[in-house]
């Protein structure tokens, strides 16, 4: 099942969303964010208890290397293991390059942000 994701410019907005999803039925543990900003990505996650992209669903082997990649190259590729076709991918690390914040949403076929 391929990932629903929303692209946010407004980090309130985003909190809004994300609790409305949820208050919808959706698991916590199938919502994720990302920004190209780390401190951003942080920020958001605690203040909405979404999950980051991390080992468990990249892999041992994906994370280790992602140490050596460059910032874009990392969302590509964690939006590639999320389900993501490469095209989508490069499309959505253009948008977080310009300061927005993308809300993705796993196991659901249908999601009303």
């Amino acid at each position: 099942m391929k990932p629903l994701f929303k692209i946010f410019h407004d980090d309130e907005k985003l909190s809004e969303s994300i609790g409305k999803i949820r208050k919808d039925g959706v698991r916590d543990e199938d919502i994720y964010v990302l920004s190209h900003d780390n401190d951003h990505e942080q920020r958001n996650r605690k203040s909405t208890d979404a999950n980051k992209v991390g080992v468990s669903e990249l892999g041992v082997g994906t994370t280790l290397k992602n140490v050596f990649r460059s910032k874009g190259d990392k969302l590509r590729t964690k939006m590639k293991e999320m389900g993501f076709d490469a095209e989508k991918a490069e499309d959505l690390e253009e948008e977080l390059d310009k300061g927005k914040t993308l809300l993705i949403v796993t196991n659901q076929e249908k999601v009303e942000f």
